[in-house]
């Protein structure tokens, strides 16, 4: 394995940063999740423009044009021979002192690692998952906002403690004030009376590429599609329920905090909705 790190390839064992790293010390930086299909970087472009406008958020300049930021992925991929995988593209602060001013990082760090990625074992793709309610609630946009792909995830990896401490794989986050955001690591979708609904943006959720995939692969097969503020009553009376994100792509919800979603199994409209999705995902390659 190649991973890339300021201008120069590493073997696996030999990829190190500083200890004064301000994404070490800190979690001062941004990062991206990204598939590849067949060989191709899947969505490339809309990933690199999220990556670059988390980094704007942040003021934190990324020491390359978004072009070369392309072109060095796609290198990154061919090195490493991948023909499935996923990118892991993280851009730190760079290194600095131990305070945690940001103007002690002259430059910034640029990572990316090519790999493999299985967010849930796979009999659950067919079976679907339990998810619970965390108490975690998501960052509040004046604080943080969830658009910003930070690697400060402790918001996050609370939530999924609480999810693994309920014998859970995933958990869902609430806003402030009471409102479905997200998941730990994916967008939610919902079916109700054969419309597909997932929380509206301004809610608190990360703007999730694969979550704009598969409300293009349903629109695709003549599905009325909506993003609006969604609460728990929504959930739990869904007639279908399902995740989406780069490393789970589409994985269905058959319990939510112990209440059975529609008939307890995954429903037929996410049979339809994912076979569009995975039909997009190869006329992509």
């Amino acid at each position: 394995m190649q991973i890339y790190i300021d201008g120069n390839w590493f073997d696996k064992d030999e990829a190190k940063i500083s200890v004064y790293d301000h994404g070490l010390l800190y979690g001062d930086g941004v990062f991206e999740g990204i598939r590849i299909y067949g060989g191709t970087i899947f969505r490339l472009k809309e990933h690199v423009r999220r990556l670059y406008d988390s980094a704007k958020a942040i003021m934190l300049t990324i020491p390359m044009t978004a072009v070369e930021m392309e072109a060095l992925l796609i290198e990154a991929v061919e090195r490493n021979n991948k023909q499935e995988g996923y990118i892991r593209l993280v851009i730190t602060r760079g290194v600095g002192d131990l305070g945690i001013n940001p103007a002690t990082c002259p430059k910034a760090s640029v990572i990316a690692i090519v790999d493999d990625i299985a967010l849930y074992p796979a009999e659950h793709y067919e079976k679907g998952i339990k998810v619970i309610t965390a108490s975690t609630r998501r960052n509040s946009p004046d604080a943080l906002d969830p658009k910003i792909k930070s690697l400060n995830y402790l918001n996050n990896v609370m939530a999924k403690m609480e999810a693994r401490q309920a014998g859970c794989l995933e958990a869902i986050m609430l806003n402030r004030e009471g409102k479905v955001a997200e998941c730990t690591g994916d967008n939610i979708f919902y079916v109700r009376n054969g419309v597909l609904i997932t929380p509206s943006g301004d809610q608190g959720a990360l703007k999730g590429i694969t979550r704009d995939v598969v409300i293009e692969a349903a629109e695709g097969i003549g599905m009325e599609t909506r993003a609006v503020p969604t609460t728990l009553y929504d959930l739990y009376t869904a007639d279908e329920c399902f995740l989406t994100g780069t490393a789970a792509e589409m994985i269905p919800v058959t319990t939510i905090d112990g209440r059975s979603i529609g008939e307890g199994k995954p429903g037929p409209e996410t049979s339809k909705i994912r076979e569009a999705f995975q039909a997009l995902i190869r006329n992509e390659r």
